[in-house]
C-alpha cells in the first residue's frame, strides 16, 4: 500500500525545485481575489483564486494601449523576461520587446498564467486554501472559456477596461478567438496564430496518449504525487517526447537531423539512442519534466480538447462573432500539420459570413507548429503592421521609423 508522507521538495536549488515553488510564490505580480469564486464550465466554484502575470511598458492615461498575450500550452507569462525557472530568454522575445512589432515602448503588454496552469495562476500543484495541500486531482478540470473568464479578472484587477488587441499562438490562440466570443466590447483587435476553432480529433488522440503516458507511471498515485514526495517523471517526459513531433514538420525534422548517429560511427543494435533525433527527444523529454507539473499537462490539454466554438453557437461558428467589431488578422504556416491552414480559413470563412473585418496570411515555412515561436521575418512584418494599423484605427500615437 502506498504510504502518504509529507510533501517533500526536490534536492538543491535544482530546476524542478524552482519551479515547484512556483506554483504558490512566483517570481511575478500576483493578483489575488480572496473571498471571491470564479465558476467554472465544470458547473463548480474555485475560491480565492490567485493569478501571475507579467506586464512589460506602461499603460499610456487613457488605459487604451493595452495588449494581451496568451500563452500557449506549455508556455507561461514570461514571455520577454528571463525564466525564474529555466534562466532562458522569453518565449516570445522574437515578437515583444522595445522596437519590436509588440513593442513595449508603445504598448501595455500582459501575460497571465492560464488557470491550470503550474506558474503561480490557481492549479493542481498550487496549494488548496481548504486543505493546505495541493489540489492535485481535486481541482475541477478547466475549459478555455474559464481561462479567458479568470484573464478578464486580472484585468477589471488592472484596471483594463478594453485591449487594443489579444495575440496568441496554438491553445494562445484558441483563447484569443473566445476572448472575441465572451467579451466582443472589450477587444479592439484579435491576432490569433496556428490555431483552430475547435480541436480535431487527431490531435484530441494525441493529447490522450500524453495523458495515458502520465497516468501510467508508477509515480503519478493518482495524481497525489506531491504528497508522497515524488513525480511521474518518465511518464511526463514520453507525452512531451510524443507531443513535440507534433510540433515539428517533416522537413525539419530531416534538415535538423535525417538519419545521423548520434556521437557514433556504427549503429550499437541496441535500443539506445542510436540516433540524433532519438538523443533530441529525450532530452526535450528529461528538460521538461524539471519545470512543468504533470498534473497541469493533464488539466491544459483536456482544456485544448474541449474547445468547440461553435458548440457554444448552436454549431454554427460564424454566430459567435456575429455582431462583432473587433478587427481581425488570422495567420498560419504552409507546413504546420498540428493545426493546418483549413483551420485557419475555416476562422476567416466564419469571420467573413459573420461581417467582422477580417485579413488572412498563410505563411511559407518549413517549421511545423512551432514556427509562431521562430524567427519568422513575415509574421514579424504582419505583426507589427497589423498592430500599427489598430493602434491609429484607436487614435495612438504613429509608430516612430525605426
Amino acid at each position: 500500500m502506498d504510504r502518504l508522507i509529507n510533501i517533500a521538495a526536490p534536492p538543491l536549488d535544482t530546476e524542478e525545485a524552482r519551479a515547484r515553488r512556483e506554483a504558490d510564490a512566483p517570481h511575478s505580480p500576483v493578483a489575488s481575489f480572496p473571498g471571491e469564486t470564479l465558476r467554472l464550465d465544470a458547473g463548480l466554484v474555485l475560491h480565492d483564486l490567485q493569478i501571475a502575470y507579467q506586464t512589460y511598458g506602461e499603460p499610456n492615461a487613457a488605459r487604451t494601449n493595452a495588449i494581451l498575450v496568451c500563452h500557449a500550452l506549455t508556455g507561461d507569462q514570461h514571455v520577454a523576461n528571463v525564466n525564474p525557472v529555466t534562466g532562458k530568454p522569453g518565449w516570445w522575445e522574437t515578437l515583444v520587446g522595445p522596437g519590436k512589432p509588440i513593442d513595449t515602448e508603445r504598448f501595455y503588454v500582459i501575460c497571465a498564467n492560464v488557470l491550470g496552469g503550474c506558474m503561480g495562476t490557481t492549479g493542481p500543484s498550487s496549494t488548496n486554501p481548504q486543505t493546505g495541500r495541493p489540489y492535485g486531482l481535486d481541482m475541477p478540470l478547466v475549459t478555455i472559456r474559464d481561462m479567458v473568464n479568470a484573464q478578464a479578472m486580472l484585468l477589471d484587477h488592472l484596471g483594463i477596461e478594453r485591449l487594443l488587441c489579444v495575440a496568441g499562438g496554438s491553445m494562445g490562440g484558441m483563447q484569443v478567438l473566445q476572448w472575441v466570443a465572451s467579451y466582443p466590447e472589450r477587444v479592439v483587435s484579435a491576432l490569433p496564430i496556428a490555431t483552430a476553432a475547435r480541436h480535431s480529433a487527431q490531435n484530441i488522440a494525441f493529447h490522450e496518449v500524453g495523458r495515458q503516458a502520465v497516468m501510467a507511471d508508477p509515480d503519478w498515485h493518482g495524481g497525489h504525487y506531491l504528497q508522497f514526495g515524488v513525480t511521474p517523471h518518465r511518464g511526463l517526459a514520453v507525452a512531451r517526447m510524443a507531443a513535440h513531433i507534433t510540433y515539428m514538420s517533416d522537413q525539419a525534422l530531416h534538415r535538423k537531423f535525417g538519419r545521423r548517429l548520434q556521437d557514433r560511427a556504427l549503429p550499437t543494435f541496441g535500443f539506445d539512442a542510436d540516433f540524433q533525433v532519438e538523443s533530441y527527444l529525450r532530452h526535450q523529454g528529461e528538460s521538461f519534466v524539471q519545470r512543468f507539473d504533470p498534473n497541469s499537462y493533464l488539466y491544459v490539454t483536456r482544456a485544448m480538447d474541449y474547445f468547440d466554438l461553435a458548440a457554444e453557437y448552436d454549431g454554427v461558428l460564424a454566430n459567435a462573432f456575429r455582431g462583432s467589431k473587433t478587427r481581425f488578422c488570422v495567420v498560419s504556416f504552409t507546413s504546420d500539420w498540428l493545426f493546418p491552414t483549413q483551420d485557419s480559413r475555416a476562422i476567416v470563412h466564419a469571420l467573413n459570413a459573420s461581417g467582422a473585418p477580417v485579413s488572412f496570411a498563410e505563411i511559407e515555412s518549413d517549421k511545423g507548429h512551432d514556427a509562431f515561436l521562430l524567427d519568422e521575418p513575415e509574421l514579424s512584418d504582419i505583426t507589427r503592421g497589423f498592430l500599427d494599423s489598430a493602434a491609429k484605427t484607436a487614435g495612438l500615437p504613429v509608430a516612430r521609423d525605426r
